[in-house]
């Protein structure tokens, strides 16, 4: 299960929103590409960015910050926030980036799910955040109608790659992440599903690894990095490559039976 560290932008500073509340806004670094650099050298498999300006505009905010992070280091890297056309996410690919996530789009737009997966294969990934199983879109801002598992079950259908689940009532509280709510996710599509929200100690990382079958096959990991509840190192080692013998005593397997 790949363990992604995010790296939320608001002015091209390193950031994080509690449950998705821009007035709740906490600074963690002045320099963006440090901290990419650091959860490189950590053993990050890949970076996960959002462009927190620019999911409340409606267009990338933060590019600048992007190109140099992607320049920085050598692992793929994730981005979204204000990718609502083709324009947009063919120039972030133009930058190196490896994947768009589209979230707000997603709803307004389906076909752009359709056309950008067809002409980008494995590479469009849809974020679905959800507030009581309704989708949020334009940075959280907006809470829609749409049903979160039907809207996945719909990319799917239009050829996502990938879906990243938000619980926005969980992000940014370290209160651990909704695990029903991922597991009938996972249950009911069959592409994979990125766990977000809410993970604020290595035993919450292990707690998604029962749904690892299921087809959770990632988890990203914001604040509790940032605070240090969460060790980077560990977390790779203790769920990144299946290695059970390296997580400590206390928070072995056994204690998920």
């Amino acid at each position: 299960m790949d363990v992604i560290p995010a790296i939320d932008l608001i002015e091209g500073r390193c950031v994080r929103l509690y449950q998705g509340d821009y007035a709740q806004t906490e600074v963690f670094n002045d320099n963006p590409v440090e901290v990419a650099r650091q959860w490189a050298d950590q053993g990050a498999t890949r970076l996960h960015l959002v462009d927190l300006d620019g999911a409340k505009s409606g267009q990338p905010e933060n590019w600048q910050a992007i190109e140099a992070i992607v320049r920085a280091v050598d692992v793929p890297v994730e981005v979204g926030g204000g990718l609502r056309d083709r324009a947009r996410v063919t120039d972030l690919f133009a930058l190196g980036v490896r994947y768009a996530i589209l979230g707000t789009a997603a709803v307004d737009n389906p076909d752009l799910v359709s056309d950008l997966s067809a002409d980008y294969p494995g590479q469009i990934i849809v974020g679905i955040d959800a507030r009581d199983g309704k989708v949020a879109t334009r940075g959280w801002l907006e809470t829609s109608a749409v049903d979160a598992i039907e809207l996945a079950q719909h990319m799917e259908q239009r050829g996502a790659a990938a879906i990243i689940y938000t619980d926005i009532q969980r992000d940014g509280t370290l209160q651990g992440p909704n695990i029903p709510a991922l597991r009938t996710m996972a249950k009911a599509v069959s592409m994979p599903v990125i766990a977000s929200g809410g993970v604020g100690s290595l035993r919450d990382l292990l707690s998604l690894l029962p749904l690892e079958p299921l087809g959770v096959s990632g988890v990203i990991v914001g604040r509790a990095l940032y605070t240090g509840d969460v060790s980077l190192k560990e977390a790779v080692r203790a769920i990144g490559n299946g290695r059970w013998q390296d997580v400590p005593p206390d928070l072995g397997g056994s204690t998920l039976a």
